[in-house]
C-alpha cells in the first residue's frame, strides 16, 4: 500500500459533519487539513497499514504529512509497535512534527509499559525540548506510567520546574498535578499549598482536581482555599 493509496483511503473514510465539529477542538491545525476520519476507523486502519511492512515503513518516513488525519494514523501506528527500541525511534522521529494536542495525547505506545526504567530517561529528554508537544508528550507519559507503583517524588519536582507560556504545556502540567492529587495526594499537595507552580497552572490544577471523582469533598474544599 503506497502513501498515496493510504491517503485515498482516508478520503474514503472521512466524515464531513465530524470534520466540522472536530476542527473546533484543534485550533492549532489548519481547518483545510482536517478530513474528519473518526478515531475507531483510524485505529482499525492503522492495524491494516501496520501489516503491510513495506507500505507502513514508507508512510512513517514521509514527514511532514499533508493532513491531520495522516498524523493521527501515524500516532496510532506507533502506538501499536511492540518492540521498545523501534517504538522510541519512531516516536522521536515523529514528535517534532506533532502540531496539536489530540495527536500528542492519542499516541500511547504499548511498548512503553514494560520498559519504564529506560523510558523515564527519554521522558526527561523530552521535558527539556523546545517543542511544545514534545514537552506535553513527556509530561503525559509521566502521568500515565509513573503515578502508581513506579512513582517517585522526584517526578513531581521535575514537572513543577517547567515554566512555559504555551497553553498546551500549562494545561498538561495542570492535568498531571490534578491526577497526581488523586493518586498521590500527600505528595502532590505541597506543590499546590506552597505555591510551587506557576500561578496560572496552579489555578488550572485546582479547577481540574475539583472536577475529579477520585478526590474527596474534604480535599476539594481544602484545595479551593489554597
Amino acid at each position: 500500500m503506497t502513501t498515496d493509496e493510504i491517503r485515498a483511503r482516508l478520503f474514503e473514510l472521512k466524515d464531513d459533519k465530524y470534520a466540522a465539529f472536530h476542527r473546533k477542538l484543534i485550533p492549532t491545525v489548519n481547518p483545510d487539513k482536517v478530513l474528519g476520519v473518526r478515531t475507531p476507523a483510524l485505529k482499525k486502519f492503522a492495524k491494516e497499514v501496520a501489516k503491510d511492512e513495506e507500505g507502513c515503513t514508507a508512510f512513517l518516513q514521509e514527514l511532514p504529512h499533508r493532513y491531520y488525519d495522516e498524523n493521527q494514523l501515524h500516532a496510532f501506528i506507533i502506538s501499536g509497535i511492540k518492540e521498545y527500541e523501534s517504538c522510541v525511534f519512531e516516536v522521536e522521529k515523529f514528535l517534532p512534527y506533532v502540531d496539536n494536542w489530540a495527536t500528542c495525547d492519542q499516541m500511547l505506545p504499548a511498548a512503553f509499559k514494560k520498559n519504564k526504567d529506560e523510558l523515564v530517561k527519554k521522558i526527561y529528554e523530552w521535558l527539556d525540548s523546545d517543542k511544545t508537544y514534545t514537552v506535553r508528550f513527556g509530561i503525559g507519559m509521566l502521568m500515565k506510567h509513573y503515578l502508581e507503583e513506579d512513582f517517585k517524588p522526584e517526578y513531581l519536582e521535575r514537572v513543577s520546574l517547567i515554566r512555559s507560556d504555551e497553553y498546551y504545556i500549562q494545561m498538561m502540567i495542570a492535568w498531571y498535578f490534578a491526577t497526581a492529587l488523586s493518586f498521590r495526594y500527600d505528595d502532590a499537595l505541597p506543590y499546590i499549598r506552597d505555591n510551587k507552580l506557576d500561578p496560572d497552572v496552579k489555578k488550572k490544577t485546582v479547577r481540574k482536581a475539583i472536577e475529579s471523582y477520585r478526590i474527596s469533598k474534604e480535599q476539594k474544599d481544602y484545595l479551593r482555599n489554597c
